[in-house]
């Protein structure tokens, strides 16, 4: 019964083979992570990178667009600079947070 079961074996896998190395195996699923991370990963976190930069750069007078499609002016800021009161029209100035905006063009630039 074992004669049998060895000669089913593959040609590598018999009494005294060697078999693959490990690390030839593992190789495709390193080589799929390293894809990953060059695609996927590190643009993601570079653009949040940006993001935290365009936000802290932020500052009163800026014109903002946000999250909802919301343009308006910085008016100021509030809960310790977690909150930016934007002024959309006259007299009217509404409270969002930080994080909601998502595009800031700069003052003197021309209106998109």
């Amino acid at each position: 019964m074992m004669e049998f079961i060895l000669l089913m074996a593959p040609a590598g896998q018999q009494q005294g083979g060697g078999g693959a190395n490990p690390l030839v195996s593992f190789l495709p699923f390193l080589l799929i992570i390293v894809i990953m991370y060059y695609l996927m990963i590190r643009p993601q976190s570079k653009k949040q990178k940006e993001k935290k930069l365009m936000l802290e750069a932020l500052k009163k007078g800026d014109n903002v667009i946000t999250m909802g499609g919301i343009h308006g002016k910085v008016a100021g800021f509030a809960d310790d600079n977690k909150t930016v009161i934007l002024k959309i029209d006259d007299n009217v100035k509404i409270k969002v947070d930080k994080t909601a905006i998502t595009l800031v063009i700069p003052v003197g630039s021309p209106k998109s």
